[in-house]
């Protein structure tokens, strides 16, 4: 099972080289991704995802850098999609795409979205969006994107085990909840993405605290992997274990 980190969350005063410094001690750690969450109006801040995984980019070579999660409704489409293809010009091949409709209402309101639309708005911008990337004009928007990025990366949908199904069908991937799920709801849903064609698993957001057990840590990185999960997206909170501690856990 490859092992990714939570990258771009930072202290309350981080110095102005914190993002790169983070994401290169991840890479010399040994990790396979790095994966930037979404998150506005909450009472913190977490960089921008396009902003940080261009940092990232910059500074490290070959790791996987991705969105865990994207919150598809609150971009317009062709915002959106210019986003991604400058992304995709700095990141190349690496760049994959976590995304969902969201889950947070104070999100919407920050943006001032309608929260009760957002899987509505979700597969109308989804839709768009992939249209835009490939290539094709609208009447009101041709992005004429650069050749050595047109199309789309990789893209993988978050979703807490409702919409396993659709993510077996429609996407290359699906991202599940460590931290608002349980290992045994995870692997349920798990069995119903196998079953269902899906191919890549990734269970995201294990949360791995200061004065942690470890060992227990690295008992529940197995038993994911033992449970058929691709990858596992860990978060490193502040002042908790070195990165390299936790990259040990599954060498």
């Amino acid at each position: 099972m490859r092992l990714g980190a939570l990258f771009g969350l930072l202290g309350s005063n981080p110095s102005t080289d914190a993002l790169s410094e983070q994401a290169k001690v991840y890479a010399e750690n040994g990790f396979d991704s790095l994966w930037v969450p979404q998150a506005v109006g909450r009472g913190f801040i977490i960089a921008d995802p396009f902003l940080t995984l261009g940092i990232a980019a910059t500074v490290t070579k070959d790791i996987e850098l991705g969105t865990a999660i994207l919150q598809i409704p609150l971009y317009d489409a062709v915002d959106l999609a210019h986003r991604t293809l400058s992304l995709m010009q700095v990141c190349g091949k690496r760049l994959t795409l976590g995304v969902g409709a969201g889950s947070t209402k104070t999100d919407f309101t920050a943006y001032g979205k309608t929260y009760d639309q957002r899987f509505v708005t979700f597969d109308r911008t989804l839709k768009r969006l992939k249209s835009l990337l490939a290539g094709n004009a609208t009447p009101t928007a041709n992005l004429t994107p650069w050749l050595n990025v047109r199309g789309c990366p990789s893209l993988l949908l978050g979703t807490w085990g409702a919409s396993v199904d659709r993510a077996a069908r429609e996407f290359d991937g699906w991202v599940g909840s460590g931290m608002y799920r349980t290992y045994d709801e995870l692997v349920q849903s798990l069995a119903r993405y196998r079953l269902a064609g899906g191919k890549r698993a990734i269970v995201s957001t294990i949360r791995v605290k200061p004065g942690d057990d470890l060992g227990k840590t690295r008992e529940n990185l197995q038993a994911f992997a033992s449970a058929g999960f691709d990858d596992a997206v860990v978060f490193l909170q502040p002042d908790g274990p070195a990165p390299s501690a936790v990259r040990s856990l599954l060498a």
